[in-house]
Parts: C-alpha cells; sequence; structure tokens
C-alpha cells in the first residue's frame, strides 16, 4: 500500500489542468445556454472522457508513477504509456475544443482575427503526416540514451521537455483516427491504416532493440546496486516487453476501426486491402467481392 500513497510529488501540469477543467466548465455553460437540452447533455457525457484524460495525465506526472518513472525504466515505458496513449486517446474522444474556445473572451471570432502566421502555424499542425512522423520522431528521440539520461536527471527537461512533448504529440496523433468535434479527422482511411501499421513496426523494432537484440542496458541513469534492486538490462526488457505488448492495446483496435472504414466505404475488404497499398483494380474485379455477391443474394 505505501507503494500508492508515498511519492507524490507536484507537477506543474497540476495548475495547467485545473485552469483547463475550469474554462472548459465556463465554457460548456455558456454553450448551454444557446443550445437544447440535448446537445447540452451530449457534450456534458463528452466531457467526462476529457476530464478522464486529464486525470491520467495527473497519474502519470504527479503520482507514485513518476517517483518510479525516474529509478526504473520499466516504470518509465509505463509512464510513456500513459502519456502518448491513454491520456491523449480520452483528451481526443472528449472534444474540448468547442467549450475551450468558448471559454475565451469573443470565442470563434477571437480565434478568426488570430494573426495569418499563426493561423498556418496551427493548420500545418493539424496536417496528417506531420502529426504520425512527429509522434515516431519523439518516440524514438526520447530512447536515445544520452536524451533520456538528460530527462531522468534533470527535472526541468523532464518536466518542460518529455512530458509535454509526450503528451502534445500525442494529441495530434489521435485526433487522425478519433472524432473529435469540430475538428475534422484529417486523414483518409486507408491512410489511417498505414501510419498505424508503420507506427507499430516502429514500436516493435524500438521494442526489440531493446530488449532482443542487444545484451547490456542502454541507460546509465537506470544503472542500480547490484544484488540489491533489479538489474539494469532485466528492468530494460521488462520496459520493452511493455512498449511491444501494452502499445498494441490502442493500435490494434485502432487498425480494426480504420480497416473497417475503407471496408464500409468501398464495399469489399479486397478493394480496402488495395486502397491500401495504393493500387487500383479493375472495375469488373471491384464488383465481385464478397460485398456484392450479398447484395445479390438479398
Amino acid at each position: 500500500m505505501s507503494y500508492l500513497t508515498q511519492h507524490w510529488s507536484f507537477d506543474p501540469f497540476l495548475i495547467f489542468a485545473i485552469v483547463l477543467a475550469v474554462g472548459h466548465e465556463a465554457g460548456l455553460a455558456r454553450l448551454a445556454r444557446r443550445s437544447g437540452p440535448g446537445l447540452a447533455r451530449q457534450r456534458r457525457l463528452r466531457s467526462l472522457w476529457f476530464y478522464g484524460g486529464l486525470a491520467v495525465t495527473l497519474i502519470a506526472v504527479c503520482s507514485p508513477v513518476e517517483y518510479w518513472a525516474d529509478r526504473y525504466f520499466f516504470m518509465h515505458m509505463s509512464q510513456h504509456l500513459l502519456l502518448m496513449f491513454a491520456a491523449p486517446s480520452l483528451i481526443v474522444a472528449g472534444a474540448p475544443w468547442q467549450p475551450l474556445l468558448n471559454a475565451v473572451p469573443g470565442g470563434a471570432a477571437a480565434a478568426a482575427r488570430w494573426p495569418r502566421p499563426l493561423r498556418r502555424a496551427g493548420g500545418w499542425l493539424l496536417a496528417p503526416w506531420f502529426a504520425v512522423v512527429a509522434f515516431n520522431v519523439v518516440m524514438l528521440a526520447w530512447h536515445v540514451p544520452a536524451l533520456l539520461d538528460l530527462a531522468v536527471n534533470n527535472w526541468a527537461v523532464q518536466v518542460w521537455l518529455l512530458h509535454p512533448s509526450y503528451l502534445f504529440i500525442g494529441i495530434l496523433f489521435w485526433l487522425l483516427f478519433i472524432p473529435s468535434p469540430p475538428l475534422p479527422m484529417r486523414m483518409p482511411p486507408e491512410g489511417q491504416a498505414v501510419a498505424l501499421v508503420a507506427t507499430n513496426v516502429i514500436m516493435w523494432l524500438l521494442a526489440m532493440a531493446m530488449g532482443i537484440l542487444t545484451a547490456v542496458s542502454w541507460y546509465p541513469a537506470y544503472d542500480h546496486v547490484p544484488g540489491v534492486t533489479l538489474p539494469p538490462f532485466a528492468d530494460q526488457q521488462i520496459g520493452a516487453g511493455i512498449l511491444w505488448v501494452c502499445g498494441d492495446f490502442w493500435a490494434i483496435p485502432t487498425l480494426i476501426v480504420a480497416i473497417r472504414r475503407i471496408i464500409m466505404a468501398d464495399g469489399s475488404l479486397g478493394s480496402a486491402l488495395d486502397k491500401m497499398l495504393g493500387r487500383e483494380r479493375p472495375a469488373s474485379v471491384k464488383t465481385t467481392g464478397w460485398a456484392s455477391r450479398a447484395g445479390r443474394g438479398r
């Protein structure tokens, strides 16, 4: 029980989360006054996902998870998955954008008056392949031994660079796959499937490199006292296994949803696979799949 009750710490994100929650509630109240009870109730239910994402983030950076992540690599990897997968996917599902925008004086009108370079930068950040590339670059870069050791040993780097980059890039990435009104999903389903497969392969390669293709610990920051704590290489192998297995908890179901979207749009599994591979099927083939036969059978 002491593992759960001790080693809680303060992280600046706590203040940020409180500001976001207060602003979100203010925005929900303003929107409720202008819309019907059905829509207001819909937004309220969706807000639970958003608050869940904030709670997961706070657990990752303020709870004993943070304390042990500085001492064991496998806990760092667990924290990594919370900040890049669990928390961002919940925040995106919560779609807090409209309530937060309405909490600002002037709301959408004020956003329309933002300087053009700022609006252009926002469009660039929301570009589909930027999010995919940035997600993988951030994931790989922070597992370069010199950079991870720097973050573990330097509180400022960890709090102001490592954690925010995980969370922010995670949000941009999951916006590609999870409906989050009023923001559209900017990547078509076939692109989603390719991006998920590519990202999962990179995660597997990183996990294999850390757990199977090496015989030594990469990170001096996680060197422990021999015979007293978990051996560093065993610690690293457990962390690699967590990345490999737990990352699939989000990637594989999302990939299934993306493939289902392609099939619903094209009417057959064959057409879906051809789209993912960038191939064109002959017109005669496109109408002879199982979906077409099922349609004639009705």
